[in-house]
């Protein structure tokens, strides 16, 4: 791989549509086509939620936590990592180590996706690189579980995990290279790019 341009970032949300299909980063870094995501419903009420974040009694889970301290809504970047994103919340807990809350319009489904864990993976780094304190945890609260709240125990193969997939998609950004597409093609079904992806 060619040397990463230092101004390059890459969103968590990013790698989140790498990860459901590869394709999203070319068509939307590479040929600028949009998403229109303005159009989703789940878009839409995940944006009402981050606006009506404020009004929510969350003091249970600082109880529930050990959390003495958070920042809230916390802009975030790496020239190390090539990474930027703002954190929902970062968690100050009782031991010391920090810990990043992610809020999803989503139901649990007995299972954390691969999607949510990495994006808390990034969360994680930038934090660590930012705030210079440990990072051992993260949480993901789903809203539509009724504030359902999952602990990920991150571990250094996470981390360079997600350190990977920053790079594949680096990779697609700096070369213009077309991925394969999700071999999910259930995926493909409601895909706002379906018609011009071959």
């Amino acid at each position: 791989m060619n040397e990463i341009k230092q101004e390059v970032y890459i969103t968590p949300s990013e790698v989140i549509e790498y990860l459901y299909c590869p394709r999203f980063i070319f068509f939307m870094n590479c040929l600028c086509i949009p998403q229109h995501e303005e159009q989703r419903y789940k878009v839409l009420k995940g944006r009402e939620l981050h606006e009506r974040k404020e009004e929510i009694n969350r003091s249970y889970l600082r109880k529930k936590l050990n959390c003495v301290q958070k920042d809230t809504l916390v802009y975030l970047a790496s020239a190390n990592y090539h990474i930027k994103g703002i954190v929902d919340e970062v968690l100050i807990l009782s031991d010391g180590t920090l810990a990043p809350l992610d809020y999803k319009f989503a139901e649990y489904r007995d299972k954390t996706f691969k999607t949510h864990k990495y994006q808390s993976v990034l969360y994680a780094l930038l934090i660590k690189e930012n705030y210079q304190r440990e990072v051992k945890k993260g949480y993901i609260c789903y809203i539509r579980s009724n504030h359902k709240l999952k602990e990920i125990n991150y571990t250094d193969k996470d981390f360079r995990e997600g350190e990977r997939l920053v790079g594949e998609i680096l990779e697609v950004v700096q070369k213009g290279y077309y991925p394969k597409k999700s071999k999910y093609l259930n995926r493909c079904i409601d895909c706002c790019y379906r018609n011009i992806c071959v």
